[in-house]
């Protein structure tokens, strides 16, 4: 069996490289010289070479692909049938903010869009999507979505009322169907960036996209 000629041990985390052929061990037959230029790690894909001798014997390929976890706001987009990508990050737990989120996926602030958990008090509870550079302009808010006054949900009620917590908020997916207000600066891009939901990812796709998934009220709202 296999088994009987090879015991092979993957050291590596998985990033994108060549095996080399030193991070194998054999049992009863020496590993071929040219594996390296076989075994080649993706995520966790493997290829996996059985070897008899200085022979090879058999090619057998196993796939392994660690998928993208699919969060409620990517699935609202496919039900939709729009089009988008995700990018992931590194999570810097004492740098949750868009600005730094967008220096991690290389993007402008600008174009990486936060998402806001607002009050107002008429229409309760609304998102407000905005620049990661930007600042809200409540008194603009207020007026777009016809309240009198609005302010910003404490950050210990955005979990309940969302499902989501600090970082990874999303104007998509959330557990109720709030309003959701956009910054008209999202129109000057060809995409734009929000939050998958979770802390480490973000969705890119066209503005008229996430607008139309949102439904999204379009206006002026920052200094």
């Amino acid at each position: 069996m296999v088994q009987d000629l090879f015991s092979v041990e993957v050291r590596s985390p998985g990033n994108d490289f060549y095996l080399p052929a030193g991070y194998f061990k054999c049992h009863s037959t020496p590993l071929l010289k040219f594996a390296e230029s076989f075994l080649y790690l993706r995520l966790k894909t493997y290829d996996v070479i059985i070897a008899e001798g200085r022979r090879l014997c058999h090619f057998q390929r196993r796939q392994e692909v660690m998928k993208q976890k699919k969060t409620n706001a990517a699935r609202r987009l496919d039900e939709l049938k729009i089009a988008y990508r995700l990018m992931e990050y590194t999570v810097d737990e004492e740098h949750l903010d868009a600005v730094h989120v967008a220096a991690e996926v290389g993007m402008p602030a600008a174009q990486v869009f936060k998402t806001l958990v607002v009050r107002g008090d008429k229409t309760g509870v609304i998102f407000a999507c905005i620049p990661g550079d930007g600042e809200l302009d409540l008194k603009a808010l207020a007026k777009a979505s016809g309240n009198k006054r609005a302010e910003l949900v404490p950050l210990k009620e955005v979990l309940p009322l969302t499902g989501y917590i600090r970082g990874g908020c999303s104007p998509l997916g959330a557990k109720k169907n709030y309003p959701v207000y956009m910054d008209a600066s999202s129109n000057s891009w060809d995409e734009i960036a929000v939050s998958a939901g979770v802390r480490g990812m973000q969705i890119v796709a066209a503005p008229a996209d996430l607008q139309q998934a949102t439904r999204a009220v379009v206006a002026s709202l920052t200094f």
